[in-house]
């Protein structure tokens, strides 16, 4: 199997090789389109700030290339967020893959949420093994809005999705490869999709 790892300049990519290693798969780092194309499973990873990371996926082409992929594809953290339509951050135009918009968390709580927080409502196969109300570790500013294309939702101080998926698009807010086992259980389902 050729798994790839999105490498465009804003993500946090080596603790996710080394999350895949351990699992006893060695991921390809790789920004070029025809290696993307081709990989059996593509992770979008991501790390930083919505704008800039956007201007990075235009300058490779990347911004056309990943919303057309018909492999199993996983977003994480930023990553995630960049396919949904829009996000506050920097009135940023994302990849359209999910339906939903990415808000700002409110000044009632504390910005951004760092740490570990339960996910509910879990509805897919990338959760198998995983308990309701399993703990999964966040560091983010912004979420994306509870829609009919959450897998799993969060609550902090209001329900957010924590995990969206449409066809064969998948993304997760939390940092899996942060996880301990949860983390590592969910990306083991990700192969196995």
């Amino acid at each position: 199997m050729k798994l790839v790892i999105i490498n465009y300049g804003a993500g946090n990519i080596k603790s996710i090789q080394f999350a895949f290693k351990r699992l006893g798969m060695n991921a390809i780092l790789s920004n070029k389109p025809e290696e993307i194309l081709k990989a059996d499973k593509v992770i979008f990873p991501g790390v930083g700030q919505a704008k800039s990371a956007i201007k990075m996926l235009q300058g490779s082409g990347l911004d056309i290339i990943i919303p057309q992929l018909t492999q199993p594809v996983l977003g994480i953290c930023l990553g995630m967020q960049l396919l949904c339509n829009d996000t506050e951050e920097g009135n940023t135009n994302g990849l359209g893959v999910f339906n939903v918009s990415v808000k700002r968390f409110s000044n009632q709580v504390k910005v951004p949420q760092i740490g570990w927080n339960s996910i509910t409502n879990l509805k897919s196969k990338l959760f198998n093994g995983i308990s309701e109300n399993e703990y999964m570790y966040l560091v983010h500013s912004y979420y994306a809005e509870n829609c009919k294309e959450a897998i799993a939702t969060t609550n902090y101080n209001q329900i957010y999705s924590s995990a969206l998926q449409k066809n064969n698009f998948y993304g997760v807010q939390f940092h899996p490869e942060k996880s301990s086992y949860a983390g590592e259980q969910l990306l083991k389902n990700f192969l196995e999709l």
